[in-house]
């Protein structure tokens, strides 16, 4: 018996499998997309490829990791409590349901938990355009309290997310105002444009405004909106179709500036 254990993840799509020595240390993995074994020692070349046969599938590359690009150095230079990558969709409020779950028994619903339920349709719909070389962030922390929602880029470009809970709901959109329902409008697409150009700041890039609005009822637009765009989140991922802006050395650099904490505290 080799005692090695292997260990699926799944992340933004795509599956990884780990070989564990018994005291949980890593020395190969196993990327089913890119038909590629890695090995951090060649010494356990054998017991890795026994280990994880039964899930091997066709021809597969087999070797040392590959050399790390400049934007994945960066990224491995990063401090765990700097790195935003890990972040899950609604992970503020999140922490703030945690913190401070509310009463039992409410007479409405906590709206906290359906800007929440918003934020966590449109992030997992983000999360699978990772496969069409898109990255998605989630939560992205600004200062004074505000943050964009989620923070996509991809080949179409970099765009900031913002998402609203309209489910059944009637949304009449007059530029800037968002009504939902008989409720009075609210100046959403200034937040929206206003966090977008927040973002642009800090990475130095166009970023657009987007407002993704969580199962709608319906949707009318009175006027033609200015430098921004409204989807549903059946349709976000409809965003992958757009391409030709940015080459892939530059998404994977924008996004290792992207996920640095430190590339936000001063916008």
């Amino acid at each position: 018996m080799s005692g090695l254990r292997v260990v699926p993840t799944w992340r933004h799509g795509r599956e990884r499998l780990y070989v564990c020595l018994t005291d949980g240390r890593n020395i190969a993995w196993y990327d089913r997309e890119a038909s590629r074994v890695s090995l951090l020692s060649e010494d356990r070349r054998q017991d890795v490829l026994d280990a994880l046969g039964p899930f091997l599938t066709g021809a597969v590359e087999i070797g040392p990791p590959p050399v790390p690009t400049p934007a994945e150095l960066a990224r491995l230079s990063l401090h765990p409590d700097d790195d935003l990558a890990p972040n899950r969709p609604g992970e503020a409020l999140q922490i703030a349901l945690d913190r401070d779950p509310g009463p039992a028994h409410r007479l409405r619903p906590d709206p906290r938990r359906r800007a929440l339920t918003a934020e966590q349709a449109v992030g997992e719909a983000l999360d699978r355009l990772d496969g069409a070389g898109w990255h998605a962030l989630h939560s992205v922390p600004l200062p004074g309290g505000d943050r964009v929602h989620h923070l996509v880029i991809g080949p179409g470009g970099l765009f900031a997310v913002h998402t609203l809970y309209a489910r059944r709901q009637r949304v009449t959109v007059a530029d800037p105002m968002v009504a939902l329902g008989r409720r009075e409008p609210r100046p959403v697409l200034r937040r929206v444009r206003a966090d977008a150009a927040r973002a642009s700041y800090a990475l130095t890039a166009e970023v657009h405004p987007v407002l993704a609005l969580v199962q709608p009822a319906d949707v009318t637009v009175t006027a033609p909106l200015r430098e921004a765009r409204i989807v549903t989140d059946t349709d976000v991922e409809g965003l992958a179709r757009l391409g030709g802006v940015l080459k892939p050395a530059d998404v994977e650099a924008l996004h290792a500036m992207a996920r640095d904490r430190q590339t936000w505290v001063r916008v």
